[in-house]
């Protein structure tokens, strides 16, 4: 899990507490901290809806995290996002999980179940959800919730969805680069690596010869083939702990692969636009990944069955790009993935 610090502030206030592992993930958007991570001392305002307050469900891979939404001025290596709507998950002031959220698989709700104290969304786009939930009340979105803690489905105003920290800094906007070491086929206890905010803004941040791939502009998906087999369901993803894909050619162990020794194998990544761009990636022994004392892994891959994720493995190595849709860039505007 790739994770970083945050420090939340109430709205203009110095009143602030800097909290860490929090996971840095390009597949989801906004910023989501446990309640139980921020002292008791840090009160941060309820955003309203209708005459009571907003609570959501986010609803990821592993399961879903409920919790209201808050105001906060994010601080991050310098940057300000002030009064940023952000999610606090597990927020006392919400303690019903409405039926259809709780529906929606495990709840990640403790820094047991959520296995960090947040989740930092810097994808590619710069609310969580959009005109979609602006404009018509969806299941597993937003919701409105009265003082004794029920809640209903509710559209939800798109200034006050949980929001892409970064697409409200006044520099560095338009997205952020993801920047691993590479490490060995058995993996490494630890890497460090750089989160360098804005794409083509800074000296630092320079596309030089990296290849775009431009996503569909709603749903942020590129096409990746892979063994014949077109998914036009796939994405890069920080916060995937694997690469995801279906496969025949490797042994099943559980939910991962497991070939005898390492493989390497190839798949082309291609944006709406046609232009494409063939990534050689490894596929490990899963269970030899796990006996082993390491974490990172650059060659962890599970089974998915109609999508394919370029998770964590992917960025090992590279310099990755997620460009903010709209936002402009020195290779055109977002959204794109680039590597």
């Amino acid at each position: 899990m790739l994770t970083t610090s945050v420090t939340v502030c109430q709205p203009g206030t110095g009143n602030c507490a800097t909290v860490d592992n929090i996971q840095v993930d390009t597949g989801s958007h906004g910023l989501r901290i446990l309640a139980s991570a921020l002292p008791a001392s840090l009160s941060l305002a309820a955003v309203a809806s209708g005459r009571g307050i907003a609570g959501e469900c986010a609803v990821f891979g592993g399961g879903y995290a409920w919790g209201s939404v808050r105001s906060a001025d994010v601080r991050m290596a310098g940057q300000l996002a002030a009064s940023l709507p952000i999610q606090l998950i597990a927020d006392s002031a919400l303690p019903n999980v409405p039926t259809d959220c709780a529906g929606s698989g495990p709840a990640m709700l403790t820094v047991d179940s959520l296995r960090a104290n947040g989740i930092l969304g810097v994808g590619l786009f710069a609310a969580d959800c959009g005109s979609g939930c602006a404009n018509a009340a969806l299941p597993r979105w937003y919701y409105r919730c009265d003082a004794s803690g029920a809640c209903l489905a509710s559209a939800h105003a798109l200034a006050q969805q949980v929001t892409n920290p970064v697409s409200r800094f006044a520099l560095d906007n338009n997205g952020v680069v993801i920047d691993l070491p590479a490490i060995a086929d058995g993996g490494a206890a630890s890497v460090s690596g750089s989160m360098i905010f804005g794409i083509g803004t800074q000296a630092n941040n320079t596309l030089g010869s990296a290849t775009v791939v431009k996503a569909n502009q709603q749903t942020g998906y590129v096409r990746t083939t892979s063994a014949g087999q077109a998914y036009s369901q796939s994405y890069v993803d920080s916060g995937s702990n694997g690469l995801f894909f279906a496969s025949t050619q490797f042994p099943q162990c559980g939910y991962w692969y497991c070939p005898s020794s390492t493989q390497t194998v190839s798949a082309a990544m291609m944006g709406i636009d046609g232009a494409s761009s063939t990534v050689s990636f490894a596929v490990g022994n899963s269970r030899a990944l796990f006996a082993s004392s390491n974490n990172a892994f650059n060659n962890l891959a599970g089974i998915a069955s109609n999508s394919f994720g370029w998770g964590l493995p992917f960025f090992f190595g590279r310099r990755v790009y997620t460009a903010i849709a709209s936002r402009v860039t020195s290779a055109g505007p977002g959204p794109f993935y680039a590597f």
